[in-house]
């Protein structure tokens, strides 16, 4: 799922996954190299989402003694966990269909 605003997208799998991986080592650099990208283009992803959104999702403090870090802000918490409970319903109720679509897949690489 993709959300739009004109040709951004502000929302989608790469920006949750970035997202949650800001979370998880609280710093920016941490996330993109866990995700295998560049600090910059995580970092203009993360530019991009705070722009787009209503409030900042990501937030960052430099410098002091503990070298400073990044976290999510509450906006940000909210949107990954909506965006994963849209994504987990969308999956259920699509399920049959998801199963028949993977069983032509199936058949079509069979020998």
């Amino acid at each position: 799922m993709r959300v739009m605003t004109g040709d951004v997208i502000a929302i989608g799998p790469g920006k949750i996954d970035l997202l949650e991986a800001i979370e998880a080592t609280k710093s920016i650099s941490g996330a993109a190299k866990s995700m295998g990208m560049s600090y910059r283009r995580a970092w203009l992803l993360v530019d991009e989402i705070n722009r787009t959104l209503s409030a900042p999702a990501v937030t960052t403090a430099t410098g002091g003694a503990r070298g400073g870090g990044t976290d999510l802000t509450e906006t940000g918490r909210t949107v990954v966990a909506l965006y994963r409970r849209i994504e987990l319903r969308a999956m259920q109720a699509c399920q049959a269909d998801i199963d028949k679509l993977v069983a032509l897949v199936q058949d079509a690489c069979e020998p």
